[in-house]
């Protein structure tokens, strides 16, 4: 089951069940053994009718982060989410589209999304945006090495992650992201300008 400790994925849980969206959460304790190693479990799996089924790997981020210096749009992840979310894909098939939600709970005075799309929860707001794993991939650079964690460039993310409602309603199309598409992100990327 969904941890269910972690507030972003209850929150998000909770979106899912405010739109009667059909789901399982994924029983996160143990990572999968395959054949070649291991793979972290994804969060959820989500089948809105008439569409692609969505493995969505939540990813919980403060907006903004940070005590002292505002940080805002933080969109990291590890190597090894990237990884695993593709593998899973491979073995479910075409019908499944691996989508990255980085759930932010809003801290502050400002938000990602705009007034009417913010979810309440627990007395918490938070602002789900939605990133396809074929449309971050290619453009994750290194953020830390002793980490292994990678970000998109802050404006390029902001131009490709969508409110989940767009995602899960329907109206974004879903493109399969096929195992062609998936390159192993090399150690040495540097940040472009």
């Amino acid at each position: 089951m969904a941890n269910r400790d972690n507030h972003y994925e209850a929150a998000f849980e909770a979106y899912l069940r405010s739109r009667r969206l059909p789901y399982i959460a994924v029983d996160e304790a143990r990572r999968s053994l395959v054949a070649d190693g291991s793979l972290k479990s994804l969060d959820f799996i989500v089948s809105p009718a008439g569409q692609s089924s969505w493995l969505v790997d939540v990813k919980g981020r403060r907006f903004p982060s940070g005590d002292e210096h505002h940080q805002y749009w933080k969109n990291w992840s590890t190597r090894d989410d990237l990884r695993s979310l593709a593998a899973w894909q491979r073995h479910f098939g075409d019908g499944f589209c691996p989508l990255l939600v980085f759930a932010y709970h809003l801290v502050g005075q400002r938000s990602p999304l705009p007034r009417e799309e913010i979810f309440e929860f627990r007395g918490g707001h938070y602002g789900f945006l939605g990133v396809r794993l074929a449309d971050y991939v290619p453009h994750a650079r290194p953020l830390s090495d002793s980490w292994d964690t990678v970000a998109m460039p802050t404006g390029l993310f902001r131009r490709v992650a969508r409110p989940l409602d767009q995602w899960l309603g329907g109206s974004l199309l879903s493109v399969p992201f096929g195992p062609a598409d998936w390159q192993e992100l090399p150690a040495n990327l540097e940040w472009e300008a």
